[in-house]
């Protein structure tokens, strides 16, 4: 067996795998569905938004909170109890969808707890991957966590789609079962080693992820330029627009233009595991974002179906190799007994960024309509990224991702 095979043989590899495919599937069936029945009932972008922003918020307030319970308590038993909360989110938003729903609220109060396991579980389970494989194996590793991550992504849609289609609420049903699923693999998982225990917390240990990041150039730049590429490139929540507005397609049309950047994002990321190490990655990390604004702004501009999935796909094309270097850089010059702060600012940019994305984008559209305003966000993240090429010049020079390891 060869060094490069090792980690499909790897047992313990892959139920950490198992846990983030069913968590990830469950999470892009419930924001389907969650938008989907939301603009059918109210018609109104806005409230799209704040789908993103019930998400956002504690994933905002919790950055702090969630990185020392990475670092202090064990990782593992982290991502089980956040799992066993999503698995009650599904089941109140599978009771609360056969009620007769009039407003929004109820909606919005439990995607705000959604938000909170959320904001706990990320900076634990991105924290565990370095102390299951060994460094070598790292890039690669990452390469098919990420590959995996967005097979939920695009597994979620369709199905959630399909289940709208025919069997309607019943799509929570299954999101909680797979959170359920995600929780078994959890327990199976064997306890990954930690660098430390925070014993006594203080204000500097409290935002030491936060002044590590801005101390580290590299690694602030690798964050922000996907923050920013994200909060103005955000299409996702804006989907259901377009699919009842615009292309004028059903439940089972969003599902699959939700699934596109998944599409992309899978075939890559395939591509990426049997690929050596990205070289230039700083390089390719920027080009990669400017692919996105251009994408976006194709995409917003689109009335033809078969160039909106083109674009899409492009999109999460694009995504995935963001994800991958940056998924790369970040733990690896990173020390072990900081990772879950460090990772809370990385989650807070990349996940948050997300529904922040959607926010904004659905605020925007509420005042100058869809189009231009995802039209837009694409042109502002191509600026902001050739900006970065200028402000981030150590992160524009890495040659490849190893030789971090010295830094």
């Amino acid at each position: 067996m060869s060094k490069k095979d090792s980690l499909l043989f790897n047992t313990n590899f892959m139920r950490y795998l198992a846990i983030r495919w069913f968590n990830s599937f469950a999470v892009q069936a419930i924001n389907l569905t969650v938008g989907w029945q939301i603009y059918n009932l109210t018609g109104n972008p806005l409230d799209l938004g704040l789908i993103g922003l019930a998400q956002f918020a504690p994933i905002f307030l919790l950055i702090l909170p969630a990185g020392l319970i990475a670092d202090k308590y064990n990782r593992k038993n982290v991502t089980i109890l956040t799992n066993i909360i999503h698995v009650f989110v599904a089941a109140y938003l599978l009771y609360y969808s056969f009620s007769e729903m009039t407003t929004i609220y109820p909606v919005l109060f439990i995607l705000c707890i959604h938000g909170i396991a959320r904001a706990i579980y990320q900076p634990s389970m991105s924290s565990i991957l370095p102390n299951i494989v060994s460094v070598d194996l790292f890039p690669r590793a990452v390469s098919y966590y990420s590959s995996v991550s967005k097979l939920g992504h695009l597994a979620g849609p369709v199905i959630a789609g399909i289940l709208i289609a025919y069997i309607d609420n019943w799509v929570y049903l299954v999101a909680s079962i797979s959170f359920f699923i995600s929780v078994i693999f959890g327990f199976l998982l064997q306890n990954p080693k930690t660098a430390t225990n925070l014993k006594k917390i203080t204000i500097k240990i409290l935002f030491g992820g936060f002044a590590y990041v801005w101390k580290t150039k590299i690694v602030l730049g690798t964050i922000t330029i996907d923050l920013a590429a994200v909060l103005f490139s955000g299409i996702m929540g804006m989907l259901p627009v377009f699919a009842v507005d615009i292309l004028k397609i059903g439940p089972e049309g969003l599902g699959m233009l939700r699934s596109m950047p998944a599409v992309g994002g899978v075939v890559t990321g395939i591509l990426l595991t049997q690929l050596p190490p990205i070289k230039n990655a700083g390089k390719i990390l920027i080009y990669s974002t400017i692919v996105f604004g251009v994408a976006t702004i194709i995409f917003s501009l689109s009335t033809i179906l078969w160039l909106s999935l083109i674009m899409l796909v492009i999109y999460g094309a694009a995504d995935m190799v963001s994800v991958n270097i940056r998924n790369s850089i970040v733990p690896i010059i990173t020390p072990d007994n900081m990772r879950g702060r460090v990772g809370a600012v990385h989650s807070l940019a990349t996940n948050a960024s997300n529904e922040i994305g959607d926010f904004r984008a659905g605020l925007t559209a509420s005042f100058i309509g869809t189009v231009p305003a995802i039209f837009i966000g694409g042109v502002v993240t191509i600026t902001l990224s050739a900006m970065w090429w200028f402000l981030f010049p150590d992160l524009k020079n890495i040659k490849n991702i190893k030789e971090l390891e010295k830094k």
